[in-house]
């Protein structure tokens, strides 16, 4: 039998449920201080729990190892996500967790088209279908 833990599908519900909880824990933890301290609190956090995991893990790799290509892309791929981090606490500081975090999943949609764009993949109506289901009701939800 296969070990459900080996599945994308698995990854994908705890990396959903983690993004919902981040959402709650971030906007009671951003009460009284500043969203880019916030940012870099968590971002040290995120840090050393993956320093942990890589150490005990034995997973470290000689940065030599990586490709040009990979490095350039790892590094576009941290600049972007510090990014939306930074977004993402400024719009919980000033916004409601309900309302901030169906705007945020956009990202769905945002990453569907721009992988039809720049990644050459194949959508099929039902595909185009659910995400304009998506784009509807995160914009459905985050109106007042």
């Amino acid at each position: 039998m296969k070990n459900p833990f080996m599945t994308w599908q698995i990854w994908a519900i705890l990396s959903a449920i983690f993004a919902a909880l981040t959402a709650i824990f971030a906007k009671v933890g951003i009460e009284g201080i500043n969203s880019d301290f916030a940012t870099f609190i968590r971002t040290i956090v995120i840090l050393l729990v993956l320093g942990i995991i890589l150490f005990f893990t034995h997973q470290f790799q000689p940065l030599a190892s990586l490709s040009h290509k990979s490095l350039l892309f790892l590094v576009l791929s941290g600049l972007a996500t510090g990014g939306s981090w930074i977004c993402y606490f400024r719009a919980l500081k000033i916004g409601n967790a309900s309302q901030v975090a169906p705007i945020d999943k956009l990202s769905v949609v945002l990453v569907a088209i721009f992988g039809v764009i720049f990644l050459g993949e194949q959508l099929t109506i039902n595909h185009w279908l659910g995400i304009g289901l998506i784009a509807s009701g995160a914009i459905i939800i985050a109106l007042q």
